[in-house]
């Protein structure tokens, strides 16, 4: 295995100038609230030009949702590593542990889900991008499922991985309801649980009018 490249002097300096963006913003945004913050006071208050700003962030989205795109990869990445050695929802698990463990404390994680569950623009385009997340697993877990010698490979695929995006999203909309302190996986775990257990009770022999 190649060993990663240490960072260098430039890529130190601009880790310490987004953090400390981040610092500025992430609070402004839960004092005033995302739509009525601005870019510009953001700049002012990090003691930045605006021009400075949008070299880190093109967009104020970025500043919560930015990194999705590259946490994707991580996921993707992940799970391809754990398949040949496992089935198809504990590698899923492996990837959600890896990506919520990546850049950001659990009382950073809290806050920014917080942000994004209780923010229509943010929640719109998170959406989005964790659709293009499941969109680059499909192949991967579509390719495992069909050496299992199951039928409708794909469709099993596409099935388990939205389950387990779905497990993902009830945990977060029930960890925010209480504390970062929460374990997010625990919840995470147990809404997998509940899906493949199925235990739900028999249908109603008629549907409610």
């Amino acid at each position: 295995m190649q060993t990663p490249a240490r960072p260098t002097l430039r890529d130190r300096s601009r880790e310490l100038a987004v953090r400390s963006i981040l610092d500025t913003a992430i609070p402004l945004f839960v004092e005033q609230g995302y739509e009525a913050t601005t870019m510009a006071q953001i700049a002012e208050q990090a003691g930045i030009s605006q021009r400075s700003l949008f070299r880190y962030f093109g967009a104020k989205e970025d500043l919560v949702c930015g990194a999705q795109d590259e946490l994707g990869e991580m996921f993707a990445r992940v799970v391809a590593e754990e398949l040949p050695r496992t089935g198809p929802w504990d590698a899923l698990r492996a990837g959600w542990i890896a990506v919520t463990t990546a850049n950001h404390t659990p009382d950073e994680a809290f806050v920014l889900s917080r942000l994004i569950l209780g923010t229509p623009a943010l929640l719109a385009s998170y959406l989005v991008k964790r659709q293009r997340w499941q969109d680059a697993l499909v192949p991967l877990v579509t390719d495992r499922i069909g050496r299992a010698g199951h039928d409708d490979a794909e469709l099993v695929a596409r099935a388990v991985i939205a389950a387990s995006f779905s497990c993902c999203d009830a945990a977060g909309r029930i960890w925010v309801t209480g504390s970062p302190a929460d374990d997010w996986l625990a919840l995470y775990d147990r809404c997998v649980r509940a899906v493949l257990a199925g235990d739900l009770g028999p249908p109603d022999a008629d549907p409610p009018a």
